[in-house]
């Protein structure tokens, strides 16, 4: 549970600060919250059924096309959540790329290692 709580605290300070560097963004501190929660809950839901319905463009346009899955969310997320505000596309796929990569690096740095299971190969040679 702490896990969750400070990754959602890291995931609405990247939130923040991309606000501040993109034009077109804004969001205020409490709404930052609720606005990081709201897209973690889109991307686990509705995320995966959009990839799946948009399949074969994503294909055509070799991936390409997933960045404009996440902008469409990201702008989803702003519509939803009031103190969040993205104006245009080209913001909303600005701010999906860094808060993908924001989110990439706090999942990365939250990592537990210690817990993971390693497993071992034992090789046995035979000589003759």
């Amino acid at each position: 549970m702490l896990r969750f709580l400070v990754r959602l605290a890291l995931n609405a300070i990247a939130l923040l600060i991309i606000a501040r560097v993109v034009p077109g963004i804004s969001v205020e501190p409490v709404p930052a919250v609720i606005a990081a929660l709201v897209l973690g809950a889109l991307n686990a839901v509705m995320r995966p059924v959009l990839i799946l319905l948009t399949l074969p463009v994503t294909i055509l346009t070799l991936g390409l096309f997933l960045f404009v899955v996440n902008a469409a969310l990201f702008g989803l997320a702003a519509w939803l959540v009031p103190g969040f505000a993205v104006r245009g596309f080209g913001a909303a796929l600005v701010g999906s790329i860094l808060y993908t990569i924001a989110g990439w690096i706090t999942g990365h740095l939250l990592r537990d290692d210690h817990k993971r299971i390693h497993t071992q190969t034992r090789v046995t040679y035979i000589s003759r």
